[in-house]
């Protein structure tokens, strides 16, 4: 709030489930008080849907609206939360735009959607991200720029740290199936990352022969919402997945596999997201992430390394 008063922008580096979205209502607030011109951007439409219900709910008095493709037909209001990809409509339009998952696809190392959002903004911009690159952390240590850092997520618990489990291919396939097991044992539900959509059928289908109550989602599923729904309503135990499910979803008590996690998919950042799809929830702040793998990889350890940094800094934000 004080950046955006004395006119200075803000990078906001915080580890996953920190509260990001909460610690920039006061600004929203301020500038729908001040009938100004405030945006929330995210990459993906599947986000900014589930943020634009939760600021109807926090907001119940003012008009929300969500724009992405193919819902485009009220482009005003007094909170505007939108893909990326909309920006282009807003021409030196938003007092405000906050913008997360900087670092997500199909915003990162996007020369185009870039050149959108500088081209939106009127005033200031807050950035969030719980992956900042080098070079973005540099550009923010300039004047009339800030870095807001938080290692703590808002109940105080550690970020999970992910378990390593190597060997050849049989020997992981059965570690999936002991793992699983023994999750659904303890009535967990379990997200298991793999790194392809042909990958994910594959997996399903040999857990189903073990397991009942599971599905499988991608990029490509028709009803991504209605799985969801289901998963979060217990119809499903697990859920194999791609990256489709790496942010923005949000389950309490859930518990992560990654399979396959040494193939060149997953970079660290996706891994530490992946991982901070666990403990988000103040009912169940703990739980399991585990990376199964062919061989250690740098990308792997370099996650771990963050997440055990980010455990050793935490400070209290409340």
């Amino acid at each position: 709030m004080n950046n955006y008063l004395s006119g200075t922008d803000s990078l906001v580096h915080a580890v996953c489930g920190s509260g990001k979205t909460e610690i920039c209502l006061e600004v929203i607030a301020h500038c729908i008080n001040n009938k100004l011109k405030v945006g929330f951007a995210v990459p993906r439409k599947d986000v900014v849907v589930e943020l634009a219900y939760r600021f109807v709910d926090i907001f119940k008095n003012n008009r929300i609206i969500a724009v992405y493709g193919g819902h485009t037909a009220l482009l005003e209001g007094d909170l505007i939360v939108l893909t990326t990809h909309q920006l282009y409509r807003y021409e030196h339009y938003f007092d405000l735009l906050i913008m997360d998952e900087i670092d997500a696809f199909p915003y990162k190392g996007s020369e185009i959607l870039e050149a959108f959002f500088k081209r939106s903004i009127k005033k200031n911009y807050i950035l969030m991200t719980a992956t900042p690159t080098s070079e973005l952390i540099n550009k923010f240590k300039t004047p009339n720029c800030d870095i807001i850092q938080l290692y703590s997520r808002f109940h105080h618990h550690p970020l999970p740290v992910p378990k390593i489990i190597t060997g050849n291919l049989l020997y992981l396939n059965y570690k999936l199936l002991s793992e699983v097991s023994r999750l659904l044992h303890k009535f967990k539900q379990i997200f298991i990352f793999v790194p392809t959509i042909d990958l994910s059928k594959k997996v399903y289908r040999f857990l189903s022969l073990f397991f009942a109550y599971g599905y499988y989602i991608s990029s490509k599923s028709d009803k991504r919402e209605e799985i969801i729904r289901r998963f979060r309503a217990k119809k499903y135990r697990y859920l194999v997945t791609t990256a489709v499910l790496e942010r923005g979803v949000t389950v309490s008590d859930l518990q992560v596999i990654v399979y396959l996690s040494n193939h060149p998919i997953y970079d660290s950042n996706s891994l530490i997201q992946i991982a901070g799809r666990v403990g988000r929830k103040k009912d169940a702040p703990e739980g399991e992430v585990i990376f199964l793998a062919r061989q250690k990889t740098h990308e792997m350890e370099r996650a771990v390394k963050e997440i055990d940094f980010a455990n050793s800094q935490l400070q209290n934000m409340f």
